[in-house]
């Protein structure tokens, strides 16, 4: 009788404990990867999952209740995941965003968030084209209560309602920001830009007064930068196509003092290009602070009197920096 307690509680244990774990199935045609990663909201690895040999990702493994993101190469999508789910994802990784669907338990919450992924480009769309406080601050608050709306109204697990609203919360206050920070960036463009001098990979010092009677695009990064290092080949391209034009090309690392070596020494293994220069205090440089940069990629264009043309301007990656710099050179 002893025997088969202790059996019963020991079987009682397992299934518990397989209970408590989130099962996760990924079917992706034209899979980028043979290996796709679950992330916390701090970028950490939860999971990493391998393709079997008919090509298909399955783990079992616990979480904590929360958000989550699927990484599937540099294409990625939000999850929420809890033990006892039992989820499948299907989508093309040629379609990312507008093939992703979810089935089975925990397919409601997860398909809410697909569903808010995909609207979320025309929602940017509509926010950047309005020009006043007002209409921004009405913008926000019809999102929010849209929001809140159709989070009450399904019957979503109360948690996911709860996180939602607080993440939907955030997403308006961060486009506050955003509509502030442009507002202010806007400002200086057609005032004179800043002088600065920084020391380039040969420890020579450079100014902005040397690239003086030439148009400067000038590229704010750090070699720990992802969006920044994924910018450099079409930074390099763009050095190509105006090679020999009235336009320098001017990359400025806010690396840290400690990482100068480490910075010369990306410079020289991926060949970069332009004019590569180490800024002063990092981001405590006066020229940073001037421009408020707080966040990098970033990109600025000078005119050849010394002028901002853009204290924002497009990445090397935008296909409108080419209409832009196309007009200036013609």
């Amino acid at each position: 009788m002893k025997k088969m307690m202790t059996l019963l509680a020991l079987t009682f244990t397992v299934l518990t404990w397989a209970q408590e774990q989130v099962k996760f199935t990924a079917d992706i045609r034209n899979k980028t990867a043979d290996v796709i990663t679950i992330k916390n909201n701090m970028g950490k690895d939860i999971q990493q999952i391998k393709a079997n040999d008919k090509g298909i990702f399955e783990a079992t493994f616990g979480v904590a209740e929360g958000m989550y993101y699927l990484f599937d190469g540099q294409e990625y999508a939000s999850l929420y995941l809890k033990n006892g789910f039992d989820l499948t994802v299907k989508l093309d990784a040629k379609n990312f965003d507008e093939t992703l669907l979810f089935s089975g338990k925990g397919a409601l919450e997860n398909n809410y968030l697909a569903d808010k992924m995909r609207s979320s480009e025309q929602m940017e769309e509509t926010f950047m084209k309005l020009t006043t406080d007002a209409e921004v601050d009405k913008f926000c608050e019809d999102q929010k209560n849209e929001g809140f709306k159709k989070l009450e109204s399904g019957s979503y697990d109360a948690k996911f309602v709860s996180l939602s609203k607080l993440m939907l919360v955030q997403e308006l206050m961060q486009l506050k920001k955003y509509y502030k920070e442009n507002k202010e960036k806007a400002k200086l463009n057609g005032s004179q830009a800043p002088a600065f001098e920084y020391v380039d990979v040969n420890g020579k010092k450079v100014k902005l007064d040397d690239f003086k009677g030439k148009y400067v695009y000038i590229d704010i990064w750090a070699t720990w930068c992802g969006p920044c290092r994924a910018e450099i080949p079409h930074l390099k391209k763009a050095e190509e196509k105006y090679h020999g034009k009235n336009l320098a090309f001017v990359s400025i690392s806010v690396d840290v003092d400690k990482d100068f070596e480490k910075w010369k020494k990306f410079v020289a293994d991926k060949e970069l290009g332009g004019t590569q220069l180490f800024a002063d205090k990092n981001w405590e440089s006066d020229f940073m602070k001037h421009f408020g940069v707080t966040s990098i990629p970033r990109f600025l264009l000078i005119d050849p009197q010394g002028k901002v043309l853009y204290a924002d301007a497009n990445r090397p990656s935008d296909p409108k920096l080419v209409e832009i710099l196309d007009n200036l050179l013609k």
